[in-house]
């Protein structure tokens, strides 16, 4: 692998990560197809599940025939047959199904995806019918559980492709899918808690003894200030967690996650540096980060145990 960093922009490929956990890495030729097709299939669930004025019920509908369609890609049938059923998203399941095929994807991570945005679904029905906020989930492990399937998929999916499927590696992309998951819900509250939803956990707000009000007033306080530390300090023991990854995926690879690791650190720096208010402040990259990003990437060395012969 080359020692020094393809030609990237930092910036953009954090940006793009924010909305799709690891699938702005580079990647060779022969890879773009699949990833396109995972990246639309995702993209397309997530606006099936929160864009437009659609009602839950038909939402819902449209993610079990999403759903029935992703179940016929893995169908022993050559990529070039017709589906057993016409397809309402051929744009999405064509290209989809030959990527299955080609490269013997899993199907659980994609199902996996699923699962998450009807939960998404379901959920905000819920709060509307009761006319509140969405339900918080109660604890971490709550949320982590969200999180596995609604971002870790896309990282395995795409580790995959590249031949990497150890436990070590999956177990750190894992780390690295959650922690940007759990950065852009902590960036995002000024946003969130006004649509009546938000990702601070029920455990978490009473340890700090932050109430459903003291959020919705979307002013900081000592306790908010406080919990919102708190659940940055997670998000960067998970990001450090997975970091090591770094070291053990191919070329391009390599380097663009250095720059999705570094990217999600430094939003997390810049929560604290303006005391973790993010209730009222949305920090985000921006092109004056790109230097110190591509610094920091490459200041990421391997342990030296890996520098060993």
């Amino acid at each position: 692998m080359s020692s020094h960093p393809p030609v990237v922009n930092p910036a953009s490929s954090v940006q793009h990560y924010e909305n799709f956990p690891v699938a702005s890495l580079l990647c060779p030729p022969r890879l773009r197809a699949p990833v396109r097709a995972l990246y639309h299939y995702a993209r397309t669930a997530d606006d099936i599940a929160d864009e437009g004025n659609a009602p839950a019920a038909q939402r819902l509908a449209d993610l079990a025939a999403y759903r029935a369609e992703l179940l016929d890609c893995f169908t022993p049938a050559a990529p070039g047959t017709p589906a057993l059923t016409p397809w309402r998203w051929p744009h999405i399941f064509g290209p989809l199904r030959r990527a299955v095929h080609d490269f013997q994807l899993p199907p659980a991570p994609l199902a996996d995806l699923l699962s998450a945005f009807v939960q998404d679904v379901e959920q905000t029905d819920q709060a509307t019918r009761q006319g509140g906020a969405r339900a918080a989930y109660a604890d971490r492990t709550e949320l982590l559980d969200y999180c596995r399937r609604s971002a870790n998929p896309v990282g395995r999916l795409l580790l995959h492709l590249h031949g990497v499927t150890d436990a070590a590696s999956l177990a750190q992309s894992d780390a690295i899918c959650t922690a940007l998951q759990l950065i852009n819900f902590w960036q995002d509250l000024s946003l969130d808690i006004p649509r009546g939803r938000h990702y601070l956990t029920a455990a978490d707000r009473v340890a700090h003894g932050v109430s459903d009000a003291d959020l919705q007033a979307l002013r900081p306080t000592q306790q908010t200030r406080a919990l919102i530390s708190d659940c940055c300090a997670w998000a960067r023991a998970l990001m450090r967690q997975g970091a090591p990854l770094v070291h053990r995926v191919p070329g391009r690879m390599a380097w663009e996650l250095r720059f999705v690791v570094q990217g999600g650190l430094r939003i997390l720096d810049k929560i604290e540096a303006q005391d973790f208010n993010t209730l009222q402040q949305r920090p985000r990259i921006t092109q004056a980060d790109a230097a110190l990003l591509l610094w920091r990437a490459v200041g990421m060395r391997a342990p030296a145990s890996k520098l060993r012969p």
